[in-house]
């Protein structure tokens, strides 16, 4: 099965300014980005047709996952999780505002540290770590059961509420979330240090593909940053 993860468009916000967990709008209209979105995933290698549609929470990318969800006959799925982490009371203020000694802290600790008072990224891991387990426990028990290795019928896979049963037999899933979640799903599915998923480039819009083998248990990146 494949995990595609998808980059918000732009938003409404000025240069150099943080936000994170706050809702900001989109800069544009997203029907064009929905069509581009499903333009480049009908020309990716899929090994399932896509079958779930998920996203973060926050309406920059509700609104491109809906219409998406909408294309493939499924029920959109937000989720909470996968919303961007949480500046805390840096939220919205310029960066060139925010006291250095306090953007220094959190510099040298960039896993563990909130200085800002919101979330670390080691929290953020947490939450969108538990989402990706769903991804593999549900899809991954979906898929022995129709390849007919394994007797044990769908509906006794194990409880995942946040991940739909319904399509996700022989399914690839879509995700439309944020820069930081797509960071950190990818370094926890290829089992990296979070800190090495910091300075990887991902434009607005910017699609990253994984692939799961149920078999070994085991995520491989088939696409970074495809435009």
């Amino acid at each position: 099965m494949d995990l595609i993860l998808i980059r918000h468009p732009a938003v409404v916000v000025p240069a150099g300014i943080c936000y994170g967990r706050s809702d900001v709008p989109l800069a544009a209209d997203p029907s064009a980005e929905v069509q581009r979105c499903l333009n480049r995933i009908g020309m990716l290698n899929l090994c399932d047709p896509v079958g779930a549609v998920h996203a973060s929470a926050l309406s920059r990318c509700t609104g491109i996952a809906a219409p998406l969800a909408a294309h493939f006959n499924v029920a959109m799925q937000a989720d909470s999780r996968l919303q961007e982490i949480d500046f805390g009371r840096w939220e919205m203020q310029a960066w060139d505002a925010i006291d250095r000694a306090e953007i220094d802290a959190w510099a040298q600790d960039l896993e563990n540290a909130r200085a800002h008072g919101g979330e670390s990224v080691a929290m953020l891991a947490l939450r969108v770590g538990a989402w990706l387990e769903e991804c593999e426990r549900t899809l991954g028990w979906a898929a022995l059961a129709v390849s007919g290795k394994d007797a044990t019928p769908l509906a006794n896979a194990p409880d995942a509420p946040g991940i739909s049963q319904k399509k996700s037999a022989g399914s690839s899933v879509v995700a439309i979330a944020h820069a930081g979640v797509i960071r950190v799903l990818t370094a926890l599915a290829l089992r990296l240090p979070l800190a090495t998923c910091v300075d990887w480039h991902l434009a607005f819009g910017g699609l990253c593909q994984l692939r799961y083998n149920v078999w070994q248990k085991r995520w491989m990146l088939v696409t970074w940053n495809g435009a």
